[in-house]
């Protein structure tokens, strides 16, 4: 069994930390950050020139042929780097489209999902299972409001999550209304999304296996954005503390800071192999794949609050400034943790997975 990564693994993640490096560089999301923008069309091309819209989307259908693993890794990277644009909704999208069951919405709009041409996004309230949304749909048409939607000024497909545990593609115009609203996070921005009586593109059942598959690839995609934020957070305080002088000496050397820079890497790199199980599980269809998913969101949104919060103590006075820019990770980690179910509701829905299945 491999427990580590590939070297194309790597490859993926190298050659786009290299990209989001140029692209989404600390002067580029300090301003995306101070504007009300809620998408960044360049760092948005240099990720689709890349494959990552369609990375787990079969060969056949257009896509790259991978996995959610390698989705997750790339998502990763995309937190560690504070990337703007709805990568998850776009790669879930990209995948409900390749398996849905009509081929003249296939042809209609895959294509352009893959490539990113056609900017799609998540309208799922924050419910932590599927049977919570309430949106209502007769199969023809959704009616009703989902909140903190990301990038719904720049969408052209709403993937939106219905009553009772369905979902439907709607596209951008008749009987969609979008209002921007305050949100924790500013690299990320959000708006309500009002569907009247908006005609649907396609339906997805209630309960079928692609809407359990997508929801649950969601949570992970989710905790690894918020995995990626905590390395982040890890690597600002170390070399922080390696830069940063008192009494003649680098913070670094004094040991109650060494304690807590410990203890912020424990709980970044325990959460890895969580990660990396949650998408494998998924990928393979495992039996515990959705109690999987539910404790790496839970888990790692969980740990990924507590590195930020430790990060800004570690930093002193600056970490409190706009201008340093940690709070960009800091907010982040708590849209992570609120969006589709608290840490909390997700653990009390593993604990009922593993009593419905006699653990």
């Amino acid at each position: 069994m491999q427990f580590h990564l590939s070297e194309e693994q790597l490859a993926i993640q190298d050659s786009l930390r290299g990209t989001l490096a140029e692209t989404v560089n600390r002067d580029v999301l300090h301003a995306l950050v101070d504007s009300e923008d809620d998408f960044h069309p360049a760092s948005w091309r240099s990720l689709c020139e890349l494959g990552l819209m369609g990375i787990a989307v079969a060969e056949e259908a257009g896509g790259a042929g991978l996995g959610l693993v390698d989705a997750a890794l790339a998502v990763e990277v995309a937190g560690e780097a504070g990337a703007p644009g709805p990568l998850v909704g776009q790669m879930l999208t990209a995948i409900a489209l390749s398996r849905c069951d009509s081929s003249a919405v296939r042809e209609q709009y895959l294509d352009g999902v893959v490539a990113g041409d056609s900017v799609a996004t998540l309208a799922w309230n924050n419910a932590p299972e599927p049977g919570g949304w309430e949106v209502a749909t007769d199969g023809v048409t959704v009616t009703g409001t989902v909140r903190f939607v990301q990038a719904a000024h720049a969408a052209k497909l709403f993937l939106v999550g219905t009553v009772g545990g369905g979902m439907a593609l709607v596209a951008a115009g008749e009987g969609v209304e979008i209002t921007a609203q305050p949100s924790t996070d500013r690299s990320r921005k959000m708006a309500a999304v009002t569907f009247a009586n908006a005609p649907v593109v396609h339906a997805f059942d209630a309960g079928s296996p692609t809407v359990n598959w997508l929801f649950n690839a969601a949570l992970v995609l989710f905790a690894a954005d918020a995995f990626g934020g905590a390395e982040r957070c890890l690597e600002m305080s170390v070399s922080y503390a390696k830069e940063r002088e008192q009494f003649g000496h680098p913070i670094g050397q004094f040991q109650a800071l060494k304690h807590q820079l410990a203890t912020m890497a424990l709980e970044v790199e325990s959460a890895r192999g969580l990660l990396w199980y949650a998408a494998y599980a998924l990928d393979s269809n495992l039996p515990d794949a959705q109690h999987a998913a539910a404790m790496a969101k839970a888990h790692i949104s969980d740990r990924a609050v507590s590195v930020a919060r430790a990060a800004v103590a570690a930093h002193g006075g600056i970490g409190y400034t706009w201008e340093y820019g940690l709070n960009i990770w800091f907010r982040r980690a708590a849209a992570n943790a609120a969006l589709l179910g608290s840490a909390a509701q997700h653990r009390e829905r593993a604990a009922q997975m593993r009593e419905s299945a006699g653990a």
